[in-house]
């Protein structure tokens, strides 16, 4: 079996994120005027509770789609010019106050060697996915990110120029056991049921991959950071399809070994970058995710607020979890949704969000009505302190 990897081909409008020539290299950011996020991110007090969404550079967007039209989306990925406007796009339309690069979980298992492709109507396809243990042979365990993976670290560069320091930078990733389940099942499942056969029929060469992953993500973040990002955040998409004790094996060990490695490293240079980590429907695992080092905890809409500062006890921030379905609501429902939201969140230590990513047929008009409501309410709670 033979791997190969994929080859790249290269409304209201803000002027400050019009996207002109090649900038300079990571180094001479422009100041950062909006620290919201941040601050929040690491407990802080904040003018107002900041917001951004999963998935806001996306498919709702008729200039995303205009972008895209006819392209690649993997050489969309490998293009850094591509992948800096695609950033900037939802920030020339809402007052975010954080933007997130353009780019794919999914380019780690290209770097490892595996053949990787978007179809259409499909999505992300694995023509040749591991089946066996001997597969792992296969792969290319130890990865030079800063050859593999420059043109992330090159896109984060640029749109952190061209952000003109107006709002801060999230790079992220996805976790190993998400990767991992991708690598196996060939692409989306419902049951992992694929790579959930691995775990209990080849734990020994689950963990060895596993290992292998979190290897390469620590020097990924790493590199995203050397090139701007002022965050990061870890997707553990498929946390759902395991139970406590799968969780506590094969997930979060590795969540807690990325966090603690990442800011061993970035200590020894005197840095200081906020990590989110977000377990989808792993709402069994909360308190462990609070105390795994990262300084921000993602929730989906399935936890109610008070519930997740209760079981958190203030350990870390919080960030979403309005489910993304409400923003099929009329506007005037969505300020009602918000404005509970926020008053089981609370304002301090607080980053609002939705639950998940946008939906590609989702209204822009009703995602600046999230923001706006966002904004407006959370001000509102703060100057009655």
């Amino acid at each position: 079996m033979e791997r190969t990897k994929s080859i790249a081909v290269s409304g209201r409008s803000h002027d400050f994120l019009k996207l002109a020539a090649p900038c300079r290299g990571p180094k001479d950011f422009p100041k950062l005027k909006n620290d919201a996020f941040l601050l929040a991110c690491r407990g802080q007090e904040t003018p107002h509770v900041p917001v951004w969404c999963m998935r806001q550079a996306g498919r709702y967007l008729p200039e995303f789609r205009e972008s895209r039209a006819g392209k690649d989306f993997f050489a969309t990925c490998r293009s850094p010019s591509a992948c800096c406007e695609l950033t900037l796009q939802p920030l020339r339309r809402f007052p975010f106050d954080a933007a997130i690069i353009f780019s794919d979980i999914l380019v780690i298992p290209q770097a490892m060697g595996m053949d990787v492709q978007m179809v259409a109507g499909k999505g992300p396809t694995f023509p040749e996915p591991l089946k066996e243990p001997e597969d792992l042979l296969l792969l290319q365990s130890k990865v030079d990110v800063n050859k593999e993976l420059d043109y992330v670290f090159k896109a984060i560069t640029l749109t952190r120029h061209k952000l003109e320091g107006k709002v801060p930078l999230i790079g992220f990733t996805g976790a190993p056991w998400t990767l991992m389940a991708y690598m196996i099942e060939g692409g989306g499942s419902t049951t992992q049921s694929k790579a959930k056969r691995w775990l209990y029929r080849h734990p020994e060469a689950s963990h060895q991959l596993l290992k292998m992953l979190t290897d390469i993500i620590v020097e990924y973040l790493l590199g995203q950071v050397a090139a701007g990002a002022q965050a990061l955040q870890v997707f553990e998409s498929h946390a759902g399809c395991l139970g406590p004790a799968e969780f506590q094996e094969f997930s979060l060990p590795y969540l807690r070994d990325i966090a603690r490695k990442v800011k061993d490293q970035l200590k020894e240079s005197g840095q200081d970058v906020p990590m989110i980590v977000f377990a989808k429907d792993g709402h069994y695992g909360l308190e462990d995710l609070s105390q795994s080092h990262y300084e921000v905890v993602g929730l989906d809409w399935t936890i109610d607020p008070r519930s997740a500062r209760e079981r958190t006890g203030g350990k870390v921030s919080l960030q979403g979890n309005m489910d993304p379905c409400a923003l099929y609501a009329p506007k005037e429902r969505i300020y009602e949704i918000v404005k509970k939201m926020l008053e089981g969140f609370g304002t301090r230590g607080y980053i609002a969000n939705l639950g998940h990513g946008l939906y590609p047929d989702m209204d822009p008009e009703n995602v600046g009505a999230f923001v706006e409501a966002v904004h407006a309410h959370s001000r509102h709670l703060l100057n009655l302190k």
